[in-house]
């Protein structure tokens, strides 16, 4: 049986999607964002997005140049850095839509969509604004307990962004570290899901069969994949590197007002991934960042 092989550029990712998706982008904060994909979208035309994240400079970068017209997310954090700045002008100037949803009911939203449910009952959210605010509705248990519950509608994405430590042609991916957060949900909750990888190999099973747990979503799920070593930065990416915290305050500092992308976004997205890396010591740097000691 002929296997169909998966590879393709970052700018083939990219040219996969279109002006008004509902783009889910996997990873937590400022650990194992698929930046490089991000930095790809940056350098494109698309625009109109709409972002489902647990974001980090991911969802600022995007905000910031424009991208995005409405964003669903639980928080947006450099973890150190608390509040993500170039989000929190965009936010306050208005420029975008917002579902802010609890971390519970985002996951919750990802599994309706993984199941192909209209939603899922769920106790996250009672008693707080974030119901009301998100215009979300309750539905009544027809048990006899008769419990009122959030229905958390089906967080469904018309395409996913993930990166991991390494993946095969075929699209089994192996991601590593003590916590992948929800990137198995994204990956089923999308139309299809893209890949990038700080490794691609030829067939994972041939080589690699003591780490098959790693493969945390099948490849049925995955569409593409692309090799891009560093591919995670300024972002962490366990066990192969920590994040660049001196990248993310030169990016912090440079929101302080004015704050205008435009005059910085050659320093943090660049022409290339190449010409980007560069710019903050090149792969061998990144891949020598130490990893965080919580």
């Amino acid at each position: 049986m002929t296997m169909l092989d998966k590879r393709m550029t970052p700018a083939e990712i990219v040219g996969q999607l279109s002006d008004g998706m509902t783009l889910g982008i996997g990873g937590w904060g400022p650990r194992r964002k698929p930046m490089a994909l991000v930095r790809e979208i940056l350098r494109s035309d698309l625009k109109d997005l709409t972002v489902v994240a647990y974001g980090g400079a991911d969802v600022g970068m995007l905000c910031a140049a424009g991208k995005v017209k409405k964003l669903v997310f639980a928080f947006v954090s450099l973890d150190a850095i608390p509040l993500e700045p170039w989000f929190r002008k965009a936010r306050e100037a208005g420029q975008i839509e917002v579902l802010e949803l609890d971390e519970g009911m985002f996951q919750w939203g990802l599994k309706a969509a993984a199941f192909g449910l209209p939603f899922l009952p769920t106790r996250v959210g009672l008693g707080t604004d974030l119901a009301e605010l998100g215009g979300l509705k309750t539905v009544q248990s027809p048990y006899a307990d008769g419990e009122v519950l959030i229905a958390m509608p089906a967080l469904k994405l018309d395409a996913a962004l993930l990166h991991v430590n390494r993946s095969d042609w075929r699209g089994n991916i192996h991601a590593f570290g003590p916590d992948v957060y929800y990137d198995e949900w994204f990956a089923r909750a999308a139309a299809k899901t893209y890949v990038s990888c700080e490794q691609l190999v030829d067939r994972m099973e041939d080589h690699y069969p003591a780490e098959a747990q790693a493969n945390i979503v099948e490849r049925a799920f995955i569409s593409g994949v692309t090799e891009i070593p560093g591919g995670a930065h300024p972002s962490s990416m366990p066990p192969a590197y920590g994040w660049d915290m001196k990248a993310f305050k030169a990016y912090t500092d440079a929101a302080k007002e004015p704050g205008n992308w435009a005059e910085v976004a050659d320093r943090f997205v660049a022409s290339d991934e190449q010409t980007y890396l560069a710019g903050f010591g090149g792969v061998e740097a990144v891949k020598a960042l130490p990893l965080p000691i919580f």
